[in-house]
């Protein structure tokens, strides 16, 4: 991800980042009557990059662009942690190429398995940034499918769709909301594009089926985060339900998706039917 190359921000983020070191963590002489600014002075931060003083000066006034290597250099002399580091290659408009290791398996707060706990009678599921099934209540599976039957690496909304027979039969209209699902994985994959799990989600599902294949290739995005969706289950009967979704305020790109009918409407009445005679536990 790149944004416009901001000088003037980027100029005034190392002026305030070295005004934060202290001289002694570098091995520097600390402050004394000679040292007329707060941390480390413009020459000391070059020195410590091996840049040139004037390259540097000209970067915190804004004058010239950074490169990547330049900006990996500086990130390590300033000591920057990961969401720093971040900050500076968006001010700088150039793509984060930092090398990436295994990223942390998501979880679920515990506000949020509350939450679907809370959620009774309605269908709810926590969907993580690959649209994997990271959380449901037992509404959700008596909707959809018994997710703890299905093992970990496999529970992903859009595998599902394609591979699971019975979660593919309950969606009446399943050509359009598999597309639709997999247009918003191939949103997801634009912030992702180093993302080896990702990788091989895809590669299985092109290699499976060939209206992913096409329908992937087709290069179509989306970030709708509502919608109808047309159920024909195998209990309730035909269901017509609102879903909605919302975006995890804690940054993780988790989100909650919720299904309900409109109040006295077969579907509503339906539902309550097939919902009540869920089991309680949720996972």
């Amino acid at each position: 991800m790149t944004t416009a190359f901001d000088p003037r921000a980027l100029g005034a983020f190392l002026k305030a980042r070295r005004a934060e070191l202290a001289p002694d963590e570098f091995g520097l002489p600390g402050t004394d009557g000679r040292r007329k600014v707060a941390g480390l002075r413009r020459e000391e931060v070059a020195r410590i990059a091996a840049i040139s003083v004037d390259y540097y000066t000209r970067l915190e006034q804004g004058r010239v662009p950074a490169s990547p290597s330049v900006l990996a250099t500086l990130a390590r002399a300033l000591r920057l942690d990961d969401d720093q580091q971040t900050y500076l290659y968006r001010l700088a408009g150039k793509a984060d190429a930092r090398p990436r290791g295994p990223r942390p398996a998501q979880r679920v707060r515990p506000a949020m398995r509350r939450l679907l706990a809370q959620l009774a009678a309605t269908p709810a599921l926590v969907l993580g940034d690959r649209l994997d099934v990271l959380a449901w209540n037992a509404a959700a599976a008596a909707l959809f499918t018994d997710f703890s039957r299905i093992p970990p690496q496999r529970r992903n909304y859009v595998y599902l769709l394609f591979t699971d027979p019975a979660v593919r039969d309950l969606h009446r209209e399943w050509p359009h909301d598999a597309r639709d699902a997999v247009a918003a994985l191939r949103m997801g994959a634009a912030a992702r594009p180093d993302d080896p799990e990702l990788d091989r989600l895809v590669g299985e599902l092109c290699a499976r089926d060939a209206d992913f294949r096409t329908w992937w290739a087709e290069h179509r995005v989306t970030t709708a985060a509502y919608g109808t969706k047309h159920y024909r289950h195998r209990v309730a009967g035909d269901l017509t339900l609102d879903c909605d979704t919302w975006n995890s305020p804690d940054g993780s790109g988790q989100r909650l998706m919720v299904l309900t009918a409109e109040p006295g409407s077969p579907s509503h009445d339906a539902l309550r039917l097939l919902t009540s005679a869920a089991p309680a536990k949720t996972p």
